[in-house]
């Protein structure tokens, strides 16, 4: 679990493994590719990471908690680490378009 202080705001971040050890590198992989998403969107408060090994289907799923709700992102692989990776862009693209659709709204009113 990591905990980031940044302008009052705490981000955890959970990750849990079914079927898997969770290794040192495989939780780095993870907070290094998270903190991508930090950069774009700076109100998330809690990410649930999941990931799941059944015979030779990888599959990384998240839950990110944000002030006005959740966002939910999967993404099934034969190789770990690229499950996550496209998790992430997964993840990165559709807070993107909730930041742009949320400046819209602004400039329309």
């Amino acid at each position: 679990m990591k905990e980031k202080d940044s302008k009052n705001k705490i981000m955890k971040i959970n990750v849990t493994g079914r079927h898997i050890h969770i290794t040192e590198a495989l939780q780095l992989h993870i907070e290094n590719k998270f903190k991508k998403i930090e950069k774009h969107f700076e109100n998330i408060i809690d990410i649930h990471v999941i990931l799941t090994v059944e015979k030779i289907r990888m599959e990384a799923e998240a839950t990110l908690k944000i002030n006005k709700g959740n966002i939910f992102a999967n993404s099934e692989k034969k190789d770990m680490y690229m499950a996550i990776d496209e998790l992430v862009d997964k993840l990165d693209r559709q807070l993107k378009k909730l930041k742009e659709k949320k400046i819209s709204h602004r400039r329309n009113e």
